[in-house]
């Protein structure tokens, strides 16, 4: 844990100017951030969205360890090689939570094609993580889910490396993980997809917790869960007209996050 810590210490290079394209993913990724506040998904300071630079494989952006998701804006996020190097920093005098180093730069560095990723501790998504029976099929929420999401054992707070092998064995080609006793994550090709992940699997969540405590649960049919499956498995350009209306959102509300 302390050599993590030390390789994401590391001296903080100069920062170039920011290319159109890295501004325009932070402006997104600030956005996400906002918008997972504003859908109940945040934890206070704590867990961690990141984006992979656009043209830059190895490098990505995330929030620093200390500000609320709805602070976030797009010139607060740091960029860091997957290596640990930070090449940029802002001079906020905060730094870089030692667990999303290890999860996020996991996950990148395993998976070319995610290049959104976020975690979370949600209160449904957590309870979910503690049942034995994981996500259930009881509402079509879950049904994009089923047979598609990884499941990771708990082995304490994810903060050394040595934990990363296992976490990406156990999300696999899957585009979701319970983190059993712990949350949630997801990645997505984009970050529409990836909010068009977390918001469904977060709803999945909150259905099923309500609906065991309401009572007997009844599933659907095999051959109904599988169109259902199926029918979600085909939508094309998961997430964009979905992404667009919370940014119209966003933007009415509070357009700071572009700052």
């Amino acid at each position: 844990m302390n050599e993590m810590i030390h390789q994401v210490e590391v001296t903080t290079a100069a920062p170039d100017a920011i290319s159109p394209a890295e501004r325009e993913a932070r402006v997104q990724l600030a956005a996400l951030y906002r918008a997972l506040h504003a859908y109940g998904m945040t934890d206070l300071i704590y867990n961690h969205i990141t984006l992979r630079v656009p043209g830059e494989p190895e490098h990505i952006l995330l929030n620093p360890f200390g500000m609320l998701y709805k602070e976030i804006t797009a010139s607060s996020l740091y960029k860091i090689h997957l290596n640990g190097e930070q090449l940029y920093k802002p001079d906020d005098g905060y730094a870089i939570n030692p667990a999303a180093y290890v999860i996020h730069t996991a996950v990148h560095a395993a998976r070319p094609d995610a290049h959104c990723v976020i975690h979370t501790h949600s209160r449904a998504g957590s309870a979910v993580s503690a049942m034995a029976c994981g996500l259930l099929p009881v509402s079509q929420h879950s049904h994009m889910f089923h047979g598609r999401i990884g499941y990771h054992d708990f082995s304490g707070p994810v903060v050394d490396l040595a934990q990363q092998a296992k976490l990406v064995e156990d999300l696999g080609d899957h585009d979701a993980l319970i983190m059993r006793n712990h949350g949630l994550m997801v990645c997505g090709q984009t970050v529409a997809e990836a909010f068009f992940n977390i918001y469904w699997l977060e709803s999945a969540c909150r259905i099923q917790v309500d609906a065991m405590a309401a009572g007997e649960l009844t599933m659907p049919s095999a051959e109904a869960l599988e169109v259902s499956r199926t029918l979600f498995a085909s939508i094309p350009n998961k997430g964009v007209r979905e992404w667009a209306a919370v940014m119209r959102e966003l933007e009415r509300n509070d357009p700071s996050f572009r700052d």
